[in-house]
């Protein structure tokens, strides 16, 4: 998937007044975000491309596993292969 903000896939903005058109125009320009803006009055501003360009993501990290002969984690101090075999798998 493209990264939001690029040439090939641009952050679509909306906002109300021309002025705030021009400061949000600005901030990408600064960024080096690639961005669409609308100006629509009656619509309420929706900036969330932008926030979404301007955070990283990273990477999922997923918790490790219990052995089968460490402490299950529930707590009971029986090995994990004893009480809980399922986490151990």
């Amino acid at each position: 998937m493209t990264r939001i903000g690029t040439r090939k896939h641009p952050a679509i903005v909306r906002v109300q007044t021309t002025q705030r058109a021009e400061q949000v125009m600005a901030l990408c320009n600064k960024q080096g975000i690639e961005c669409i803006v609308g100006v629509e009055p009656d619509q309420p501003e929706d900036l969330s491309d932008i926030e979404r360009a301007l955070t990283p993501v990273g990477p999922v990290r997923v918790a490790p596993k219990p052995g089968r002969n460490d402490p299950c984690p529930c707590g009971s101090g029986i090995k994990t292969k004893k009480c809980c075999p399922d986490l151990a798998a």
